[in-house]
């Protein structure tokens, strides 16, 4: 029997590019589903919070076949905060598919994912799509990413990569624009000529390096790879090549591999092929399995270094326990090891006297899927104000960099250059057109905290604003904090009406009329920059001469409720986000007022 070809391909673009319509498209169009069963749209976003946000967040595998060849796929995050999962992802896939929307073109997480590819000697292929937009520039678009590539130092074969057209919602790849097409048949034939099935090394001894982590609740940790050489089979005993240089054994219990979207059990697999092995309790990324008696580790996989840190901490406010089921300590450090066995890009450490732990991550949006998985499960938490991890390099201190890309209309352009300015970033292009501008940056990551929603606020929310890592380099200096005070309730009980319109005279709120409040909470937003401590809960006196249709019903302008990620942005130093499976609340670390005053100046006489 003639061994099976099998081609690996990754598709990655920038978040909102169409990656995992695509791989919908493919599936489809391979017969993967039954005529009855019912198809939801992005079936590899398989998390809650991957569709309720419309982007991948954890890289995901399945398989089509065309013709004689098992074609392997991988669907990669856009985000840069889970660039590890693509960075990874590279070194188990013989090409990659890079989208590019017709009518945005390269965007600066195309520059990431592209850089990636090419960084591994990979020969991309380019799919422009959305075609059947009407503002779509396809040929303009190609010579963009042409650009991008020269910019990358793509070597002149890399730079040789076909062009194909299409729009995956529709289902259609076309080879020049004007052609007519009515599958993808074009982009299916491109992948087989393009590049060459995995060679056959099953003769050779086995080297397959673990490049994704899973988790079964029956059967433990899951080691994802791809065969380099060799064959694996279940039950054999191998050896580990760990990331300290040690070498370890296990014995491979169970292993699977993809047929469409399912992981389905095998014997043996073959070189080329992604397996899952099971039984191998602590497998981690990079690590590579071996026959026992050849062992040949592969060169390591190095997993970019966390960016952010924040303090989670136990949930010590007064309404703390009411909703959750996961309150303790405990609960906390459970989760958190639970998340490292599968989340590499996190690391977990000790806070010493306090009852909780510091998780450092690649950016807010890592560390906020995270938060929002365990509210979710039923975990409550108290979170810190996010802190940028800053580095030595040569004696000297360096700190995170991000390529801020922002979209806005002309009338705000402005405000933006101004806010960017203040907080170090430095301008790379401009260029307006059709009433709306774009501006590139380049700023510190600290400098960004807190921009997004600043900006979306000036703008009305009209601005869009996409970031990517770009590296470190030297501090910065200091940047401006927070321009805004904040109302922090001076009771407990339940807000009124009459009391948050007083207020609102002089903040914006944060709460709804009837929300219930404690001694310590933000109930809002001040204009000026000090902070107040106010009564949310009083009610207007009532008089002898008053009836109750004397007065107006109050009217209360809408308060500005903040999702996690603006509370993450928006919190100072001495603030903390208390997070439960069904509220989001501000709140300062020391609740009581006496105690604030007290501890402001004892901070003020030691600095």
């Amino acid at each position: 029997m003639s061994k099976e070809k099998i081609i690996n391909i990754a598709v990655i673009a920038h978040v909102d590019a169409g990656k995992s319509t695509l791989v919908d498209t493919f599936l489809n169009q391979n017969g993967v589903f039954r005529a009855n069963e019912e198809v939801i749209d992005c079936v590899m976003d398989s998390n809650d919070i991957e569709r309720e946000r419309g982007i991948t967040i954890y890289s995901k595998n399945c398989s089509i076949r065309y013709k004689d060849y098992k074609i392997n796929i991988v669907d990669t995050p856009g985000h840069a905060d889970f660039s590890s999962e693509v960075e990874r992802i590279m070194k188990t896939v013989d090409t990659v598919i890079l989208l590019v929307d017709s009518s945005e073109g390269p965007m600066p997480q195309t520059r990431f994912v592209l850089q990636k590819s090419l960084e591994m000697n990979l020969r991309p292929i380019l799919f422009i799509n959305k075609i059947d937009k009407k503002d779509e520039r396809a040929e303009e678009v190609v010579d963009m990413t042409f650009d991008l590539f020269v910019d990358l130092d793509a070597t002149d074969e890399q730079l040789d990569f076909p062009v194909l057209y299409g729009a995956a919602r529709d289902g259609y790849a076309i080879n020049e624009m004007g052609e007519e097409s009515s599958d993808m048949k074009p982009l299916f034939e491109t992948i087989i000529n393009h590049v060459d099935a995995y060679p056959d090394y099953d003769d050779e001894p086995l080297q397959m390096q673990i490049s994704a982590l899973g988790y079964d609740d029956y059967i433990g940790r899951l080691g994802i790879g791809r065969v380099t050489k060799g064959t694996i089979k279940a039950g054999q005993q191998v050896a580990i090549t760990k990331r300290d240089g040690s070498v370890a054994t296990g014995k491979v219990l169970k292993l699977f591999c993809y047929e469409g979207l399912k992981q389905t059990p095998k014997d043996e697999l073959f070189s080329g092929d992604i397996a899952v092995v099971a039984g191998i309790a602590d497998l981690s990324i990079g690590e590579t399995l071996c026959d026992i008696y050849n062992v040949q580790g592969m060169e390591m996989i190095h997993i970019e270094e966390p960016t952010l840190s924040m303090n989670f901490l136990v949930n010590s406010s007064p309404f703390a326990g009411r909703v959750g089921k996961f309150v303790t300590t405990r609960h906390i450090r459970d989760r958190l090891e639970k998340e490292l066995q599968v989340n590499v890009g996190l690391k977990v450490e000790d806070l010493g006297g306090l009852e909780g732990y510091k998780v450092s991550g690649r950016g807010e949006l890592h560390l906020s899927i995270l938060i929002e998985n365990m509210r979710r499960e039923g975990y409550e938490l108290s979170v810190s104000k996010p802190e940028v991890i800053m580095h030595k390099e040569d004696g000297k201190t360096v700190e995170p960099i991000e390529r801020v890309l922002i979209t806005l209309p002309d009338s705000y352009v402005g405000m933006a250059i101004s806010s960017l300015n203040n907080r170090k970033g430095t301008m790379e292009n401009m260029i307006s057109e059709n009433g709306f501008t774009k501006i590139e940056y380049i700023a510190p990551t600290r400098g960004l905290l807190g921009f997004r929603s600043e900006m979306i606020t000036d703008s009305r929310g009209e601005a869009t604003i996409v970031r990517s890592f770009e590296g470190f380099e030297r501090y910065k200096g200091e940047i401006p904090s927070r321009n805004n005070g904040v109302l922090v309730s001076g009771e407990q009980g339940i807000a009124t009406p009459y009391s948050l319109n007083n207020l609102s005279d002089r903040a914006t709120m944060t709460i709804h009329t009837g929300t219930e409040v404690y001694e310590g909470m933000i109930i809002g937003i001040n204009s000026r920059k000090d902070d107040m401590s106010v009564n949310p809960t009083k009610n207007k006196k009532l008089t002898n001469t008053r009836s109750s249709g004397n007065d107006d019903a109050v009217k209360l302008a809408p308060p500005k409720i903040f999702s996690l990620e603006e509370a993450l942005e928006f919190i100072a130093d001495d603030e903390l986000v208390e997070i439960t499976p069904d509220s989001i609340r501000l709140r300062k670390k020391i609740l009581r007022e006496t105690e604030r005053l007290r501890a402001n100046k004892n901070s003020t006489k030691t600095s």
